[in-house]
């Protein structure tokens, strides 16, 4: 067994940091091709999504906010989702599937 998992199963801690380099690597190759074509961006949004279940990674609460979580699209604000504000929450919806989501707005 691994000196650096402390539980059977999970995965290294090296693994770890190459599957969040490629999740990054992801999301910026998306950001690039959305606009070309938005249908490879959304492959790599959802080979992202596959690598963080497999590997157990949270995404941050930046790279939250960049992906439907019903339909794995890549969202990019005024062109296939809206944004809006309402008291502390902050309300996205996606165009392609009409998914609502509200995350708290984090107060200074």
């Amino acid at each position: 067994m691994d000196m650096q998992t402390n539980r059977r199963g999970a995965k290294p801690a090296w693994q770890k940091r190459i599957a969040e380099d490629r999740i990054k690597r992801l999301f910026e190759l998306a950001a690039e091709d959305f606009r070309k074509k938005p249908e490879n961006a959304n492959r790599y949004i959802k080979l992202a999504r596959k690598i963080a279940m497999r590997y157990n990674i949270k995404f941050s609460r930046d790279l939250r906010k960049r992906f439907c979580r019903n339909c794995s699209a890549y969202l990019k604000p005024g062109v296939n989702s809206r944004a809006r504000t309402d008291k502390n929450t902050l309300i996205t919806k996606c165009m392609d599937c009409g998914n609502i989501e509200r995350l708290p707005l984090k107060k200074k």
